[in-house]
C-alpha cells in the first residue's frame, strides 16, 4: 500500500493544496473533524515520555511541500509548550535515500540542526542529494564527519528506524506529505485544513484538547 502511495503523493498532495479553501481555522467555529482533521483509527501508541503529548511530523526531504511548511514549523517548533514531545517520521516516499539520510542524521544527534540546511540543498541548490558522495560533500560543510557518517547510514540501527517509519504511516494512514498527528489520536495536514498556517492552529488545538482531557 505505501508503494501505491509513493507513486501518487505528489500530485494528490498537489491537487489538494491548490482545491483545499485558503479559509482561516475557526471562520466558522472550532476547528472541524472531518475537514481541518481527522481521528486516526485505531488509536496509535506514542514514543512521548510519561506526561507529554506528542506531536509528530510526517514528511519528506524531497517533497516541496514540505520545503514551503519547515520556516513556519521551525518556529512553532521553538514555541511549544514544555509538555508537547515533538518528532519527525520521514516517510517511505521518493527516494528512499532521503528517509535512510535523515535517520542517519539522526542516529548521529544532528537531525533537527541539519535538517533545514538537506531542505536547503535540495530545493535551492538543486542537488539531489542522491548519492553518499553527495551527501557527505554537502554536510561535510557543517562539520559531518565523512566517515561517521557513511558507517552509520549503512547501520542496522538507521534500517531498523527506516522500517518503523514504514509502519508508523502506514497506521497512520498517511497518503501525503507534509501531514501531522497529536498524540496518536489527531491527524491533519496543510490541504485539510487550508494552509500551513491553518495546520498549524488546528495543531495547537487539537494539543489544548488533549490537555484538557487530562485534566
Amino acid at each position: 500500500m505505501i508503494e501505491a502511495r509513493r507513486r501518487w503523493m505528489l500530485t494528490a498532495a498537489a491537487a489538494a493544496a491548490a482545491s483545499a479553501l485558503a479559509r482561516p481555522v475557526g471562520a466558522q467555529g472550532m476547528p472541524r473533524e472531518g475537514r481541518d482533521y481527522r481521528l486516526v483509527k485505531p488509536q496509535q501508541p506514542t514514543e512521548a515520555p510519561a506526561g507529554k503529548i506528542e506531536a509528530i511530523e510526517f514528511f519528506w526531504y524531497g517533497c516541496p511541500h514540505c520545503n514551503s511548511l519547515e520556516p513556519l514549523l521551525q518556529d512553532w517548533i521553538r514555541k511549544l509548550p514544555a509538555d508537547v514531545f515533538f518528532r519527525r517520521v520521514h516517510v517511505p516516499f521518493g527516494d528512499r535515500r532521503h528517509q535512510q539520510l535523515h535517520y542517519t542524521l539522526e542516529a548521529m544527534g544532528k537531525a533537527e540542526a541539519l535538517g533545514d540546511k538537506v531542505f536547503h540543498a535540495i530545493h535551492v541548490d538543486n542537488d539531489r542529494l542522491d548519492t553518499v558522495d553527495k551527501m557527505t560533500a554537502m554536510l561535510s560543510r557543517y562539520g559531518v564527519d565523512r566517515k561517521q557518517f557513511a558507517e552509520t547510514f549503512d547501520s542496522f540501527a538507521v534500517r531498523t528506524k527506516m522500517r518503523r517509519a514504514a509502519q508508523v504511516s502506514e497506521a497512520y494512514g498517511v497518503d501525503g506529505v507534509p501531514a501531522m498527528a497529536v498524540n496518536g489520536k489527531y491527524y491533519t495536514s496543510p490541504s485539510m485544513a487550508g494552509s500551513n498556517q491553518a495546520s498549524l492552529r488546528v495543531m495547537d488545538w487539537l494539543i489544548a484538547q488533549e490537555r484538557q482531557a487530562r485534566k
